[in-house]
């Protein structure tokens, strides 16, 4: 019979890659915590209309990337392309706390259905941060500074440019919007199919276009920042005094628009230095004032971020697999009593790898080595006779015959003369 593959797109995470992915997350909600976000979880499945006008009709992830359905009952319903919508239907839906802000951090896979390539899957892991309820751009600044810490613990901090820009209102961004999209009809000729798709729907996405003919046009095209108000200007610029304060360097570019629709004022991204990798954006967010109305919530404002943890845990440098600090090995005991002393040990908090398939004990012994492991427990017919087993330590050979009873306290001390 053929083999059944893994769907185009997806993958398998095997233990070397979990345990690595593991020591991220958990270094991500540690610093997350320091700045009191709390982790929330939201379903992998939600209606489809939450998405669709939220992120936006004319966005490639509405219009060509949403994994859809109708279920049994009849409801429309979508894989979560992304958690920030889904993250304010849960606050709306479940109502605020904490006096009216609310932070809030998650993890978990996205999916969307668009062409695989490196560190881009159809299943995508995100981690992200929310904080709604409050409009100050101190939590704009906070959640960049935040970002700024995460990259310093987990190593990666030079490895990574901050990119800012100032979106502006929505009425801001509706005068811009024409003003595209006659500039575009002007030069529709040397657009390529995709710019000219996006004239009448959404016609900032055009200045995010790699193509070069679309980028000459871009490049004369009319400046969003020429339609910002002055509160519009001075929340962003008080933004970047607060990250320029904390020692963070950043560069403005003012055809940084994000891919969502729901964005307004601040907008961010931290990007690879080496921009010779096809996927270069590690992270991007920004503010989003008016999302909260557009599913039916009160006026909360909210500003937030998510970052690719597959291209994060790829960017990290891998920690070695951990090794069990012991390793059973029988020449004759009988089944109960080696589960009897692997149990001990692990009541004890002590990991243990215990031997199976056979073999003689010089081979048992190597395999344990092989793997790294600090102690062999060697459990035969005499020393279940005797209630005990023989521990030895396989860097330097020492070995000591104990009880059973005290077969965890000695490991241990074991363990600390070699270290």
């Amino acid at each position: 019979m053929p083999v059944i593959l893994s769907v185009r797109g997806m993958r398998d995470l095997l233990p070397e890659d979990t345990a690595h992915w593991q020591a991220v997350e958990t270094t991500a909600a540690a610093c997350f915590a320091r700045y009191g976000y709390a982790e929330i979880r939201t379903p992998m499945v939600e209606r489809t209309a939450l998405f669709c006008r939220q992120l936006g009709e004319h966005t490639d992830v509405v219009q060509k990337e949403m994994y859809s359905f109708i279920d049994a009952g009849g409801e429309e319903l979508s894989l979560r392309p992304e958690a920030t919508v889904p993250t304010v239907r849960a606050l709306v839906e479940n109502g605020l706390r904490r006096g009216g802000l609310e932070r809030v951090w998650y993890g978990g896979p996205m999916f969307r259905r668009e062409r695989p390539q490196k560190g881009r899957y159809r299943q995508f892991w995100q981690l992200g941060a929310e904080a709604v309820g409050v409009a100050d751009p101190v939590i704009d600044a906070e959640q960049i500074i935040m970002l700024a810490q995460l990259w310093n613990d987990m190593g990666v901090q030079d490895k990574l440019c901050l990119v800012v820009n100032n979106l502006g209102t929505a009425d801001e961004r509706a005068h811009h919007r024409e003003k595209l999209r006659t500039h575009f009809r002007h030069h529709e000729s040397q657009l390529d199919d995709a710019a000219r798709a996006r004239i009448d729907g959404n016609p900032l996405r055009i200045l995010d276009s790699k193509n070069k003919s679309v980028q000459e046009v871009v490049n004369t095209a009319p400046l969003l920042a020429n339609e910002l108000g002055t509160a519009s200007q001075q929340h962003v610029a008080s933004v970047k005094n607060m990250i320029t304060g904390a020692g963070i360097d950043f560069v403005e570019d003012t055809t940084l628009v994000r891919g969502l629709d729901y964005y307004n004022l601040t907008v961010f991204e931290w990007v690879l230095k080496d921009d010779s990798r096809r996927q270069s954006t590690l992270c991007g967010g920004g503010r989003y004032d008016g999302l909260s109305e557009q599913i039916g919530g009160p006026a909360l404002p909210g500003c937030g971020f998510a970052l690719g943890l597959d291209r994060l845990a790829a960017l990290v440098d891998k920690a070695s697999h951990p090794a069990p600090t012991c390793y059973l090995v029988t020449t004759g005991g009988s089944d109960s009593y080696c589960t009897t002393v692997a149990e001990q040990l692990r009541k004890n908090g002590l990991s243990v790898w215990r031997h199976v398939g056979g073999g003689n004990l010089a081979r048992q012994l190597k395999k344990a080595d092989a793997m790294n492991t600090a102690l062999a427990v060697i459990v035969g017919t005499d020393e279940e006779s005797a209630g005990e087993v023989t521990l030895k330590r396989l860097c330097d050979g020492e070995q000591q015959q104990v009880l059973t009873s005290r077969v965890a306290e000695t490991a241990a001390m074991m363990m600390i003369q070699t270290g």
